[in-house]
């Protein structure tokens, strides 16, 4: 079968419906399926027994004058409360497992256990019925000629327990939104389960088994009675016929039974396979293949939160950084690093805190990140962390970058305009440092993060404070400005000062760029912000520790 099929049949077959339709719509189903499979099954089983008894079986006739009674009024009558009793009370009996389930409350293990064996208890049901019937003919028949007992007994047992094999994998079949309900409150508590291979032995018994065995006692009855070669080749080609009619059905069936919920499991690993984890499997068969199918079903849930749990480990320290974390799960230590470091962080944030409501400090806090995680991601970085109004993005570590100095450069300038426009509560003072450190996996063996030790961090957060001061609030340091490309390199200049203002904690002195101080003319002018001294375009021969800030 396609799996396209399977997919849209959860319980196995179009016939039986959805297992979330209305319970009312799901009983009319299961009542119309119950009750013509009981008609059909008790039906096939009579006919059965008249060809047999009438025509195929060797023994004395049963249409003469001496039997009318018995075969024009009991058998016919008989047959006819056999059917109708047996179809209303095997529906009834179904109907009433489905209760709970239209009063909407959960079931009980008893009730659970019910469900699960209600195909074996309307096969005893109508087993029942055909036992009397067994008992009532081969008392008719055997009074008024004793010698059509064998034939009579024999003949209604092989038809009879035809019918219940019937009974059991029709109503297996048409109970399975039953079965469903009940295995989906979770199965029921010291409950044998019964065996798949069970169906196979029941189809190959009934189809095979019993035409057999009556093929061996009609060879065994015409030792004692003998019948004409034609007679007893007439009686094997009907035996034989029957066995393979019915025997195909009854094994098409018990395929059918088995395969539904295997194929219902391959077609939820299609999907899975397609990245659709939120597949799940009816789970509606009551032996092992069952187990299968909930065995799927908990993968399914498994894969389901691995995966929620590496998306917020991902949202905590980046798609990269989890990746690299997953690879080295157990690896403490780092390794030395071409990295470029930018540090923003907010203005006034203490007096923002204190004439806000917290929820109100919090939104702008998300809506301001929004930003600096937008573009971050955009130029190729990760924020590394989070420090209350603050954040530390890194680029070139831990997946290496061609350009880490000019991504940086690039994505300061970038949230710089944005805040501006879509932040306007907010201002920020953007540092961009690049040069050698150390990153890797920092902490204890039970709690560590991925992050980056050196100089370019400290001088990143040095600078976003010196960037509150300047046009544009955004600063670099010229080695980041030295190392970026072309392209990113001609956005940004500068002046130096005849003295140098150390940023402190450095053992070197970072003398500082100021803004230019007047109008530069070309694409990327900007405005004069004070006197200063003569302002010249920034070129490669800018001295390594300078400060940049881009063209606005």
């Amino acid at each position: 079968m396609p799996v396209r099929r399977a997919s849209t049949a959860p319980l196995g077959s179009a016939i039986l419906g959805e297992p979330a339709e209305p319970v009312r719509r799901q009983r009319i189903r299961i009542q119309t399926l119950l009750t013509l499979s009981l008609l059909g099954t008790h039906f096939l089983g009579a006919v059965i027994a008249a060809v047999l008894i009438n025509v195929v079986v060797p023994g004395p006739s049963v249409l003469t004058g001496e039997f009318v009674v018995v075969v024009a009024a009991i058998a016919p009558a008989y047959v006819l409360v056999a059917m109708v009793v047996g179809t209303v009370r095997g529906t009834r009996l179904g109907l009433e497992q489905l209760r709970w389930a239209l009063d909407d409350r959960p079931p009980t293990d008893a009730q659970k256990r019910d469900a699960l064996r209600l195909p074996w208890r309307l096969t005893v049901q109508q087993g029942t019925l055909w036992f009397i019937g067994f008992v009532l003919f081969t008392a008719c028949f055997g009074i008024i000629d004793a010698s059509t007992i064998p034939k009579v007994s024999l003949t209604i047992a092989l038809a009879g327990l035809t019918v219940c094999g019937f009974v059991y994998l029709f109503g297996e079949f048409a109970l399975r939104p039953i079965a469903a309900r009940a295995l989906e409150a979770g199965a029921p508590v010291r409950r044998r389960r019964a065996s798949a291979g069970g169906r196979f032995m029941l189809a190959w018994a009934l189809g095979s088994g019993v035409p057999i065995v009556g093929l061996l006692l009609v060879a065994v009855f015409s030792f004692i009675r003998p019948v004409t070669p034609t007679r007893f080749a007439v009686t094997t080609l009907t035996i034989g016929t029957i066995a393979l009619v019915v025997g195909a059905l009854l094994m098409w069936l018990s395929v059918r039974a088995s395969v539904a919920p295997i194929e219902s499991v391959r077609a939820g690993m299609t999907r899975i396979e397609r990245g659709d984890l939120e597949t799940r499997v009816v789970v509606y068969d009551g032996t092992a293949l069952g187990e299968l199918q909930a065995g799927f079903n908990r993968m399914a849930e498994g894969l389901t939160e691995r995966e929620r749990l590496r998306d917020v480990f991902g949202r905590h320290v980046g798609r990269d950084v989890a990746a690299a974390a997953l690879a080295n799960a157990d690896v403490l230590g780092g390794e030395e690093r071409d990295v470029a470091v930018l540090f923003v962080d907010i203005i006034g944030s203490t007096a923002m805190a204190a004439s806000r409501p917290p929820a109100e400090v919090v939104a702008l806090l998300n809506r301001f990140f929004d930003v600096v995680v937008d573009e971050v991601h955009r130029a190729g970085g990760f924020v590394n962390k989070f420090e209350g109004d603050a954040a530390l993005a890194i680029f070139g570590a831990p997946i290496a970058a061609a350009d880490a100095a000019g991504s940086a450069l690039s994505a300061a300038r970038e949230i710089s305009r944005r805040i501006v426009t879509e932040v306007p509560e907010c201002r920020a003072g953007i540092g961009v440092a690049a040069g050698r450190a150390v990153a890797g996996n920092v902490g204890a063996r039970e709690r560590f993060e991925y992050t980056v030790i050196g100089d370019p961090v400290n001088e990143a957060a040095r600078l976003s404070e010196l960037a509150k001061t300047v046009p544009g609030r955004v600063a670099a340091s010229a080695r980041a400005v030295d190392a970026a490309s072309d392209s990113e390199h001609a956005l940004w200049t500068g002046t130096i000062r005849s003295l140098c203002a150390p940023i402190r904690t450095r053992r070197r002195p970072t003398p500082v760029m100021d803004p230019p101080p007047r109008k530069v003319t070309g694409a990327h002018a900007t405005p004069s912000s004070g006197p200063g001294p003569p302002v010249h375009e920034k070129t490669r021969k800018t001295p390594p520790e300078s400060v940049g800030v881009p063209f606005r």
